[in-house]
């Protein structure tokens, strides 16, 4: 534009703005207010500790930890604190993988096959044209958390060849990109593409590659792996109504690491969010390069569609994925996203890279109403949305769920508790026990433990629990860690002589996490 185009443009724009035309607000939000909500957060979903972070313009404007880190410990969180920022680590994957383009080690369109030959899917053609873009973007045609059981609950045996092995056994419930699912077992697969492309483990790509240029330099690939955990908190989750520690070892298999490893602060994350936003560039005055700006616009590109039911308040009418990124319209802005969650931990990082603005909230309960509920009113604010109270909001929602749940199985135990008073009804276990197996999730052990009929996994630990007779040849197992929410239906198949010969199961309460995904194991008696 000419110098004088310029000048008539800025005349035309003080001329418009003087006369009422053009409204420009500031709109901003005080640390005092954040101090405010995340109190009122934390007192109303029960949450032990939280940190927040907020980016403008390339400068962090808060940056705090409240609560504590730990119900035993009464530790305080700082900004310091480390989290395991779950899910999140999955655009750490899509990023190593974009150096890896950068430096044309690989492409985002090149096959799987050539980087893990031994990768298999239920179908030879989806095996064969399966891209590596592929891995990071849900649309594999499995279905939602498709063989999580092998890295959640995480006190299990299965390794890496074992994942990639049983792949092969998963069912696809829909047609090959054609339906958004969202899975984890393929960022363990892209974590494996980094390995063998780029010579070195995922682990150590990440954290020399990644985390050393950034300075986040008390972040680290996975939990063993942290050289300081003197600042680091415990997972929570209500127990029989009471929140409460849970074990750490319960969380996650670190064989999941590229799926959702990562342990980071608050502090390091906001050199991450600052760099996604300014195109891959970081360091003073921006003189650095993580990977480039083509690399980044493909990471920001729609690649597979998420309906969108709602358009909530923000005007929603575009939700997709793009590879590593929830990407969706607010208020006419581009949103960029996602939310990582493990046992006893909630995590969310939210930008809104037009208006230069990162938030990120880390959480150490499971309560995704509470890291909405203090994302959102931030977000209010700088859209210039009033007169909504996102925690009560949230808190209503929350609750509707949880009662549509505890009726659910509350009904099944009222059940269980009418059968178990009738002695006429009786159950014989030697048509039960015994020993079933899956192709992919190994073997279940059905026996009498004090006289009753017990599960045990023999690869998954947690996974163990009396059983309860329901309905004809259905079951209810009740896990013995109660923490997990996750009881399940037991159904067992016969044979012609009455005996059963195979199992499925399914999740009971509405809530339950997907990545118990009962509903894709199928139990045959072992012979």
């Amino acid at each position: 534009m000419k110098k004088t185009n310029r000048v008539i443009s800025r005349l035309l724009f003080t001329t418009l703005l003087l006369a009422g035309f053009i409204s420009i607000v500031a709109q901003t939000i005080s640390s005092g207010e954040i101090d405010s909500l995340v109190e009122k957060t934390m007192k109303t979903f029960d949450v032990p500790g939280i940190a927040v972070a907020v980016v403008k313009d390339d400068k962090v404007i808060h940056s705090r930890g409240y609560g504590v880190r730990s119900l035993n410990t009464k530790l305080k969180v700082d900004e310091n604190t480390l989290f395991a920022i779950a899910s999140n680590s999955k655009a750490f994957t899509s990023a190593a993988l974009g150096i890896l383009v950068d430096e044309k080690k690989l492409s985002w369109d090149d096959k799987v096959i050539d980087y893990i030959p031994e990768f298999r899917l239920y179908s030879p053609y989806v095996t064969e044209e399966f891209r590596i873009r592929d891995l990071l973007t849900h649309r594999s045609g499995l279905g939602l958390g498709a063989g999580d059981l092998m890295i959640w609950p995480g006190l299990n045996d299965f390794t890496l060849k074992d994942i990639i092995h049983n792949l092969r056994y998963l069912k696809p419930v829909s047609s090959f990109r054609t339906k958004y699912d969202y899975d984890n077992l393929m960022f363990i697969v892209a974590g494996e593409v980094v390995a063998r492309a780029s010579g070195m483990r995922w682990e150590d790509f990440v954290e020399t590659r990644i985390m050393k240029p950034l300075n986040m330099t008390a972040s680290a690939a996975a939990y063993s792996r942290l050289k300081d955990k003197s600042n680091v908190i415990d997972p929570h989750a209500p127990v029989n109504g009471v929140v409460q520690v849970i074990d750490r070892d319960f969380n996650f298999n670190e064989v999941g690491n590229a799926a959702g490893g990562i342990y980071s602060n608050i502090t390091d994350m906001c050199k991450w969010i600052i760099m996604q936003m300014n195109d891959g560039r970081y360091g003073e005055g921006l003189k650095n390069r993580l990977f480039s700006e083509e690399v980044h616009r493909e990471m920001w590109s729609p690649q597979t569609i998420i309906k969108v039911t709602n358009p909530t308040a923000y005007n929603t009418h575009f939700s997709s994925y793009g590879l590593g990124w929830f990407l969706s319209d607010v208020k006419g802005y581009k949103q960029v996203g996602h939310t990582g969650g493990l046992a006893g931990i909630v995590t969310q990082v939210t930008l809104i890279p037009e208006l230069k603005l990162g938030i990120i909230v880390f959480t150490n309960q499971q309560s995704g109403a509470a890291f909405n509920a203090i994302s959102n009113t931030i977000k209010d604010r700088y859209f210039g949305i009033k007169g909504i109270d996102r925690v009560k909001q949230y808190r209503e929602s929350e609750t509707g769920a949880q009662n549509n749940a505890k009726k659910v199985t509350d009904e099944i135990w009222k059940n269980i508790g009418a059968q178990q008073k009738n002695a006429s009804i009786s159950v014989n276990d030697t048509l039960f026990t015994g020993t079933y197996s899956d192709n992919w999730f190994g073997d279940a052990i059905i026996s009498v433990k004090n006289g009753n009929l017990w599960f045990d996994s023999k690869r998954s630990m947690k996974l163990t629990g009396e059983m309860f007779a329901y309905k004809g040849t259905t079951f209810i197992v009740k896990w013995n860690d109660r923490s997990m929410d996750a009881d399940a239906y037991v159904m067992f198949c016969l044979d012609k002589t009455g005996k059963a010969s195979g199992i499925k199961m399914e999740a009971i309460s509405p809530l339950t996490d997907f990545s118990y995904d009962f509903q894709d194991l199928d139990f045959s008696r072992a012979k």
